[in-house]
């Protein structure tokens, strides 16, 4: 089995290859049972690991394990750590191991990106990101694969994280800056990217300006939310996967207050990806993205990097 560590996994995961394979995989057929999910306590900690398994058609089968720990950064630690094993689905062989962190952030922006090529205008061009880990960190690049971006403003609930934060990105060439009120960064967004591990609401609806986008891809358990039930009033929503709307606190609070339905949820990334449902409609209309995540996504993210890493004569296939 080989081993693949955060710097290989990450060198085979570039946007450009990444939200294209996420559009196939969606595209196209695999198993995903739904993730197991159980709640770790020892002593005061409290986290959460998720157990995501998939397999393809290809002859891939992958397994996730993922723990969050939303406590972590009163420790200086991250919230999320995870391991994938990706192995052959005719044999049962190990394949290989990969850094599980790396799949998650990469595959998670990749979504929101392939996401925001169906519902974000065209021209959207300044994007707005909440948080400050490992995914808000990618999403300038990944949003940039797609859309033109070229304003990237950043929030976080520690000022002092969001300006360190856009000091690396102008570093890196983007024209990006801190700001600490929310409320106004999100009026001037055409994209608002919340990549939080929030359990209150951070996005109102009336801060929402007509013709943008909201991405929420970070909170994945009915205690976790982004935004508050007004923010899916005058919108029209979207989903991940079917798991969405029985997953996520945002959208179970807005069943809740009556400013969502099920049945108006209007698709999911197969849908789109498809052709079989159309994503925005017009400028003018106000789009949300509702993300759990799948494990889906984590299969086609360490299918790229084995492929990639085959192609690159880092590893000679044997299949059984």
């Amino acid at each position: 089995m080989k081993t693949f560590d955060a710097a290989r996994t990450r060198a085979h995961l570039a946007f450009d290859r990444l939200v294209p394979a996420l559009r196939e995989a969606f595209t196209g057929h695999a198993s995903v049972p739904q993730r197991h999910m159980h709640t770790i306590g020892s002593g005061d900690a409290r986290g959460t690991v998720l157990i995501m398994p998939a397999w393809s058609e290809a002859g891939f089968l992958g397994i996730k394990t993922i723990n969050i720990f939303p406590g972590n950064s009163t420790r200086g630690l991250p919230g999320l750590h995870a391991t994938y094993v990706l192995y052959d689905a005719r044999t049962g062989v190990p394949l290989a191991q990969m850094d599980g962190n790396e799949i998650t952030a990469h595959r998670t922006a990749a979504a929101a990106a392939l996401g925001a090529s169906f519902l974000a205008r065209e021209d959207a061009s300044t994007l707005l990101v909440l948080g400050t880990g490992r995914i808000a960190r990618l999403l300038p690049a990944a949003h940039a694969s797609t859309r033109p971006i070229c304003k990237v403003r950043v929030w976080n609930h520690r000022p002092e994280g969001a300006r360190a934060l856009a000091a690396e990105w102008r570093q890196s060439g983007w024209d990006a800056e801190a700001v600490d009120d929310l409320g106004a960064a999100v009026r001037r967004a055409d994209i608002v990217s919340c990549a939080t591990l929030a359990t209150a609401p951070l996005v109102r609806g009336e801060w929402l300006a007509p013709g943008s986008h909201l991405d929420l891809i970070g909170s994945f358990t009915p205690s976790m939310k982004e935004a508050d039930p007004s923010c899916f009033a005058a919108a029209r929503v979207f989903v991940d996967t079917e798991e969405a709307p029985t997953k996520a606190g945002d959208l179970l609070d807005a069943f809740a207050a009556g400013t969502l339905t099920p049945e108006s949820i209007q698709a999911t990334l197969t849908h789109l990806c498809r052709g079989e449902r159309p994503g925005r409609l017009s400028a003018s209309e106000c789009t949300v993205f509702k993300a759990v995540g799948s494990a889906l996504e984590d299969l086609a993210a360490a299918t790229l990097v084995w492929t990639g890493a085959a192609t690159d004569g880092a590893i000679r296939r044997a299949r059984g």
